[in-house]
């Protein structure tokens, strides 16, 4: 399991470190600069692509280190893409609100600061909310020990990928 884990690490690591681009990025251009819009294009797809390695190898560590039998994987696989498409949706929003500090860090409000860190910390209740309603889903195809175990995995990389993202984004300047 460690050298999954530690690949899934080196993928995060270079996700994350394309991703800090967004917040070397100059502000807003206008539209006549295009070759600007172009790069912002171009930095934006490939973060999402990379995000999709990230959810491919994210998969490849849970199908190594969870021991399933062909019969349980058979209905363990489309809860687990049903858990991970809804797990894509919050991180869509996390992501978003990296883009949003990134933009603003440097010249943050009072408010502003308050905001981004509630609606972080509101992220990541919805991750457990979003853990805790599939409790039930996958111990109708596995059992609650194999149950905690992808959730162990699950929360492992997550751990790795939340770790190299924090150290990614800049802290905010108090003024």
């Amino acid at each position: 399991m460690k050298r999954n884990m530690a690949f899934v690490f080196y993928v995060a690591t270079s996700v994350l470190a394309a991703s800090s681009l967004l917040s070397a990025q100059q502000p807003a251009v206008s539209p006549a600069s295009a070759k600007t819009v172009n790069e912002e294009e171009v930095n934006e797809a490939n973060i999402q692509l990379m995000r999709q390695d990230i959810r491919s190898e994210r998969k490849k560590v849970v199908a190594a280190n969870l021991p399933l039998m062909e019969t349980e994987a058979i209905k363990f696989w489309p809860v687990y893409d049903r858990y991970i498409g809804e797990t894509i949706k919050v991180n869509d929003v996390r992501y978003a609100l990296i883009k949003e500090y990134a933009q603003n860090y440097r010249n943050l409000s009072e408010d502003q600061a308050g905001s981004y860190i509630k609606r972080w910390l509101a992220l990541d209740n919805d991750n457990t909310q979003l853990r805790l309603k599939f409790i039930p889903e996958f111990e109708k195809v596995i059992s609650r020990q194999k149950t905690a175990m992808f959730f162990q995995i699950d929360r492992r990389v997550g751990m790795m990928i939340e770790l190299q993202l924090a150290s990614q984004v800049p802290l905010v300047s108090p003024k």
